[in-house]
């Protein structure tokens, strides 16, 4: 079984996929985890603000952090070795590594489509909640 391991910078949530306004990368490949758990690719997912424990016990990723501080975050592993490293990998890069093939015409989901329209996200790029006008969390946003 092909595993995939995602260590994403802080976010005030799992995935950044919440609050009034999201990042249409981030629900582009929401999207795109999703489909790979869809062909039996087993996916974890780590977030460093909810997770800083899970980042220390990999060494590589220890390694970068200590070196660039995150900048190279979100680190991407297909089976225990990294992919991608500061950004997040398209749907066909990730089945690529995953041995799959993506039927033509569904290279992107129809919600990470719809996604796009939308922007920003709940966190701003540091993953620091952004305010809302009553101060804290903005509503809906994960935490």
């Amino acid at each position: 079984m092909t595993i995939f391991e995602v260590f994403d910078p802080p976010m005030c949530c799992s995935s950044g996929v919440c609050g009034p306004s999201i990042d249409p990368a981030l629900v582009r490949f929401a999207a795109d985890l999703d489909w790979l758990k869809g062909q039996g690719v087993k996916v974890w997912r780590f977030n460093l603000a909810q997770d800083p424990q899970v980042f220390t016990k990999n060494r590589t990723v220890q390694e970068a952090l200590e070196k660039d501080g995150g900048e190279g975050l979100p680190m991407v592993f297909c089976d225990a070795t990294l992919v991608a490293s500061g950004r997040y990998p398209s749907r066909g890069e990730m089945a690529q590594w995953a041995g799959l093939t993506i039927p033509i015409g569904r290279e992107t989901d129809a919600a990470a489509d719809e996604g796009e329209k939308k922007q920003g996200g709940c966190c701003d790029s540091s993953g620091t909640p952004a305010s809302s006008s009553g101060g804290g969390e903005p509503e809906g946003c994960c935490g």
